[in-house]
């Protein structure tokens, strides 16, 4: 094993991994029908935008790409309607609010099931409801009631179609890699202790009961970036020649995506469940980020995706090294950026195409025709991690009332935040608005940044590298 691999390795062992053309199974338990599917990936359609085209556009987009699926966040009943008048196979979710009071009253599981299913189906060809999004990812005492809710749930969800005569949409949940205790070794897989016997033995015994898909969120991009000058990026996007083989399995590994995966299938295996299928339900890279966000940029988005595809399109299917030759039902996110996700910069970029339905990078979701060269997409110059000062400050064309508010809030919370702008001081003049907010974030982003601040405030902020500070006036900074 080379150096950078195993700094990879040394990385990846301490990892608690990070927490978003369809080879899809349309839910039947018949295996031939499950693999007259398994030609396109799906896209996950999420809508926390405002500028976002209608749900009757983005569905005629995601027609455009040649995508088989589409995933929503929800069971919107404007874009159920609208998918009625397509092919595409859908999947959609039960709100993680609804989990408990779901969980509890059979009624309520019948409700949801008339509202959102039989409203719509089988004109929309729904295949999968999903239950909650990620709920193990959070734990405070609500969330634990959530957790111990969720199974029953399911079962109940499953009752209420099954007495409906409907048997050929399968119910899952997706959860985060963050469910593992540890994933470095593949082999040395496990979920956390605190969920392993409570809440993933009843979910492993569900899935299994049901022919369903344990479903997955990950992103190689996360571990990844943790440490991008050691871990080799061409391992993350699918073009390493390195190799890593799993001391206690002598699996062969040629990149991050399937040891991520098989850390999973091994967890399931240690809890008796070796043969639960896996299901990707969500996966990508992201096409831009915050300026500390390293490696986000177009052309490692578009690698990724572009190799995810031609890997989940293979065929015969490729597997992972624990389960060669197995289809893997994969939903690529996202379908747009979504411009009022809240988070880090990389969280509103991770989207295919722009609001106004052009592509980002050209991308075939069927697999069919030759991957693009890259030559065509800008040359990345985010690749190593930024060195120097970064400010924080107020967008163009904000809204002036909003931007007070902003301004209230950071100067609001340390007296030491907006000392230099009270008038006579240093940074008073000029007396505009645009000038005191964008130096109230920059002081609060320096301030607690360490306490997971980012220069968001709303969509109102964005980073620089120039100074915007003058000869009177020192804009506080963060060093990277």
């Amino acid at each position: 094993m080379s150096s950078p691999m195993a700094s990879f390795a040394l990385f990846f062992f301490t990892l608690i991994v990070l927490s978003s053309s369809c080879r899809y199974a349309i839910g039947s338990p018949n295996n031939k029908t499950f693999l007259s599917l398994a030609s396109r990936i799906g896209i996950n359609y999420g809508r926390f935008g405002n500028n976002l085209p209608s749900p009757y556009q983005s569905i005629n987009l995601i027609k455009s790409i040649n995508a088989g699926h589409v995933k929503l966040y929800d069971a919107d009943p404007e874009t159920l309607m609208v998918l009625s008048q397509t092919n595409l196979y859908v999947t959609i979710m039960v709100p993680n609010n609804h989990i408990i009071p779901i969980g509890a009253d059979q009624a309520a599981a019948d409700n949801w099931v008339n509202t959102n299913v039989l409203a719509h189906y089988p004109q929309t060809k729904i295949r999968f409801v999903l239950v909650g999004n990620e709920i193990l990812s959070n734990n405070s005492d609500q969330d634990k009631q959530t957790w111990s809710s969720l199974v029953p749930a399911m079962r109940k969800i499953v009752t209420s179609l099954r007495a409906r005569g409907i048997h050929n949409i399968k119910v899952g949940t997706p959860l985060a890699m963050d469910v593992l205790r540890t994933s470095f070794p593949p082999s040395s897989g496990a979920f956390r202790e605190e969920v392993a016997a409570p809440v993933m033995l009843p979910l492993l015994k569900f899935l299994n009961g049901t022919n369903s898909f344990f479903f997955l969120d990950v992103y190689p991009y996360f571990p990844w970036s943790t440490d991008p000058v050691n871990n080799p990026l061409d391992f993350a996007l699918f073009q390493s020649n390195s190799t890593y083989t799993d001391p206690q399995t002598g699996l062969v590994y040629t990149n991050l995506l399937d040891q991520m995966l098989d850390s999973v299938i091994f967890a399931m295996t240690k809890l008796g469940y070796p043969n639960v299928r896996l299901a990707i339900s969500e996966t990508g890279w992201p096409n831009s980020g915050d300026i500390d966000e390293t490696g986000a940029n177009i052309l490692n988005a578009a690698t990724y995706n572009r190799n995810l595809i031609k890997k989940m399109t293979a065929n015969p299917p490729l597997g992972t090294p624990a389960r060669p030759g197995s289809p893997i039902p994969t939903f690529l996110f996202s379908l747009f950026n979504e411009n009022q996700k809240p988070g880090s910069g990389t969280e509103r970029h991770w989207g295919i195409l722009n609001p106004d339905g052009t592509q980002i990078y050209e991308i075939d979701f069927s697999g069919t025709r030759p991957v693009p060269s890259p030559g065509s997409l800008p040359k990345p110059s985010n690749n190593v991690p930024f060195k120097g000062n970064v400010w924080c400050v107020a967008v163009e064309g904000a809204s002036e009332a909003e931007l007070q508010q902003a301004l209230n809030f950071a100067c609001g919370q340390s007296n030491a935040t907006c000392a230099a702008l009270a008038p006579g001081r240093e940074c008073y003049a000029p007396v505009s608005l645009t000038w005191h907010a964008s130096y109230a974030f920059s002081s609060y982003w320096a301030q607690f940044r360490n306490q997971s601040s980012r220069c968001y405030f709303n969509g109102l902020a964005r980073e620089t590298t120039t100074n915007p500070g003058n000869e009177h006036c020192t804009f506080p900074s963060v060093t990277l």
